[in-house]
């Protein structure tokens, strides 16, 4: 189990061929930490200069981190999700921002917001020592590689430049794997293995891709029932804690929104194969590649990965432990994941980073290990140092890269248009839109009109209510679409619409009509400000 033979005196002798350095035991362990605080240190700096690049601090960047810091900000004030408004994804992140949202109530919801983005760069930041935490014990080459790979990988960066899930799932995700396994094995402590799977619950209560790591977990404590009842009530309970209390306050609206909205959803498009490839292979700034090159470099790395782990296995002579398996179950679920649905967004790919990671660097870690403890030509024992200075020099270069193409980013959303938007709208107005984010930005979120709609998520609210269809698709054809969207323009004294307010708004023949006869344009541009003429 060790990897290091025993005689029959007792006695420790050499490592078996094929066994991973112990660090603890050599003289690399202050490299192994070495390179988990450097990896973090890069990690931190590359997200803060992301943060940092004109309008993403206190602009506008997304649509996601409106309804993900929204909720929170909503239930601040006393309105309760899915009850009092639609939320297509689990309570976690409203838990999570609760406490950030406070801040509001003193600074506005545009401090709290940027607030929130700097608790997501160090949560999406915090992996990189978890990661490195998970494969120390596999020598410095693993904890290289995955802490290499989750510090620069491109869409992890992205993700955690504003309030978004991705980076919060990644962090559970990983804290359990560290609770569940002990070096390259499932625990045997029952509090420990129970420990992780109340993590992987309250992950699952994040974003249900969860799940995907905790199939693969109950796979592999199959033969041990006590072990995988252990792990399945922790994270039942996890999981039920976080979102019981919300759900049960109305669960149809929950299964509705959760449930039906994330798993049948109609689209007029579908999100094209080579952008989801060029996006997991972490191609993000480079020029879009034809969908055959990725599919070809796609195979070749899976048969690249294949080769590696059986012939390390050989080496070894043993078959790959328990945390390859899981690495390798869990990355090839997560491609799948998103290869089958017809929608796919760039920060959906920040979930697969740790498990990449891993799958990149235990399999090699693993036959580079055998081929210096059981290579009797001298190249065979340099395979290890080598592989080593090559991966860090190529994390240097693409660490370059990434700064390079971050250095191109900016918002949308010019400064001096927010800016202008304010001054025209009194705090506590009414203020109907199709991005809530944009009156976040603005500090008029919070409104003191009574009635005013406490919609965090339209385009949430379109598919939970129609079961799966959007604007594009026939979701104004739901009666309670329609009621949703008319209540808010009735109710609203501005309307800031963005330019993707045509498909995110069921602008039935009804809404229209009553629309343009009961609001007029108070300033024009891409997103426009509307202001009512007409009470009623």
């Amino acid at each position: 189990m060790s990897g290091t033979r025993v005689t029959a005196s007792g006695a420790r002798s050499s490592p078996a061929a094929g066994a991973p350095s112990q660090p603890g035991d050599g003289r690399r362990r202050w490299a192994v930490y070495a390179v988990i605080i450097a990896a973090t240190v890069v990690a931190v700096g590359l997200r803060l200069y992301g943060l940092s690049r004109p309008g993403y601090f206190l602009g506008i960047s997304e649509y996601d981190d409106g309804t993900d810091f929204g909720s929170a900000v909503r239930l601040l004030h006393g309105a309760i999700p899915y009850r009092d408004f639609v939320m297509v994804q689990p309570p976690g992140i409203t838990l999570i921002m609760f406490p950030v949202a406070l801040a509001t109530k003193s600074f506005g919801t545009a401090v709290g917001m940027a607030a929130g983005r700097v608790v997501t760069v160090l949560a999406s930041a915090a992996a990189v020592p978890l990661g490195g935490l998970l494969t120390r014990h596999r020598g410095l080459f693993a904890t290289l590689v995955t802490c290499g790979v989750l510090a620069i990988y491109p869409d992890s960066i992205l993700a955690a430049r504003t309030v978004l899930l991705e980076p919060w799932l990644v962090l559970f995700c990983l804290l359990g794997a560290l609770a569940v396994f002990d070096r390259d094995r499932i625990t045997d402590g029952r509090r420990r293995i129970f420990l992780g799977g109340l993590l992987f619950g309250f992950a699952g209560a994040v974003k249900v891709w969860a799940i995907l790591p905790v199939l693969v977990i109950l796979v592999l404590t199959a033969r041990r029932p006590r072990q995988a009842v252990s792990y399945a009530c922790g994270v039942a309970l996890g999981f039920c804690v976080a979102v019981l209390p919300f759900a049960l306050t109305a669960p149809t609206t929950f299964y509705r929104s959760v449930v039906i909205a994330q798993l049948v959803r109609n689209d007029i498009v579908r999100i094209p194969q080579g952008y989801r490839l060029q996006q997991i292979f972490g191609l993000t700034h480079t020029s879009q590649l034809a969908t055959p090159v990725l599919v070809i470099i796609g195979i070749v790395l899976a048969v690249l990965i294949a080769a590696v782990t059986v012939l390390g296995s050989r080496l070894a002579h043993s078959p790959p432990p328990a945390l390859d398996w899981f690495a390798i179950g869990t990355c090839a679920l997560v491609v799948a994941a998103f290869l089958w649905p017809a929608d796919f967004y760039y920060h959906y790919a920040g979930f697969l980073a740790p498990f990449l990671a891993l799958v990149l660097a235990l399999p090699a870690s693993r036959l580079l290990g055998a081929l210096s403890a059981g290579g009797s030509r001298k190249w065979l024992a340099l395979a290890r140092p080598v592989a080593t200075t090559v991966t860090a020099v190529a994390l240097v270069a693409l660490t370059v890269l990434q700064v390079f193409g971050e250095s191109h980013e900016y918002s949308g959303v010019p400064a001096s248009e927010i800016a202008a938007v304010k001054r025209l709208i009194p705090p506590g107005a009414c203020v109907a839109t199709d991005q809530v984010s944009y009156t976040i930005a603005i500090d008029r979120f919070v409104s003191t009109v009574p009635g005013c709609s406490l919609m965090v998520d339209g385009v949430g609210t379109d598919y939970a209510l129609s079961n799966g269809r959007n604007a594009q698709t026939g979701a104004g054809r739901s009666p309670a679409v329609a009621a949703a969207w008319m209540s808010a323009f009735r109710a609203a004294k501005y309307a800031w619409l963005t330019w993707e307010a045509y498909r995110r708004i069921p602008w039935t023949p009804q809404l229209k009509t009553y629309f343009y006869a009961h609001f007029r344009l108070l300033l024009p541009g891409s997103n426009p400000l509307y202001i009512r003429v007409h009470p009623g």
